[in-house]
């Protein structure tokens, strides 16, 4: 019975330190892209400016 119980707790481990490694790499997912989508931010000026298109 005590080996099953070391392969229980073996077990009961490594899930949770998948569970841990998982959760920080949505942290990790939720800040990158929270930026990302952050930095998109497009600053567009009050006046409108005159373009010159070269047209020949």
């Amino acid at each position: 019975m005590a080996h099953a119980e070391e392969v229980i707790e073996r077990a009961h481990s490594l899930v949770a330190a998948l569970r841990a490694k998982r959760e920080r790499e949505a942290e990790r997912r939720k800040e990158v892209f929270w930026t990302h989508r952050h930095q998109q931010t497009v600053m567009m000026p009050k006046h409108g400016i005159q373009l010159s298109l070269k047209l020949q």
